[in-house]
């Protein structure tokens, strides 16, 4: 396979793990803060892709799509870590309740409570036992290798 080829299978393959986000947005699973933050790297990948269909393959769009794929990959290897209670996660989409001392009656009688917050410590869909994110960070980990090997591709 020629480089070009290669880093435009690789692009796909961000492609591909976005429109999936995007289904499963539409189906209903609404994405949390963390999960967007893995959605960016994939879209810069995918950038990389269409300037190297543009501009022909270089090794700089070659560096910079690995590069999208491991950050991709770390925010799904930190958001499993989350899920998994591993290690604590961002205070505005994570948390079991255990602040309530704090607040007063009239706080804790509110209906005014923020709505369409997704909690980043909740797993909403798995399968074969592994979160979205922990797909994702194999996935990504996978993408990052086949950039590699189109940077490594004469």
């Amino acid at each position: 396979m020629t480089r070009r080829a290669t880093m435009l299978f690789a692009a796909a393959g961000s492609l591909a793990l976005l429109a999936g986000a995007f289904a499963f947005q539409m189906l209903g699973y609404a994405p949390c803060e963390i999960c967007i933050w893995q959605r960016w790297p994939h879209g810069v990948a995918v950038a990389a892709g269409m300037v190297t269909l543009i501009a022909g393959p270089a090794m700089l769009l070659g560096l910079v799509g690995a590069l999208a794929a491991f950050v991709t990959a770390g925010f799904g290897v930190y958001h499993t870590g989350i899920e998994r209670g591993l290690w604590d996660g961002p205070a505005s989409c994570t948390g079991s309740g255990d602040n309530l001392a704090g607040l007063s009656g009239n706080e804790l009688l509110s209906v005014d409570v923020p709505s369409g917050i997704v909690m980043c410590d909740e797993v909403a869909w798995a399968f074969a036992g592994l979160s979205m994110a922990s797909w994702n960070t194999i996935l990504s980990l996978g993408l990052a290798c086949i950039w590699i090997r189109a940077i490594r591709t004469a």
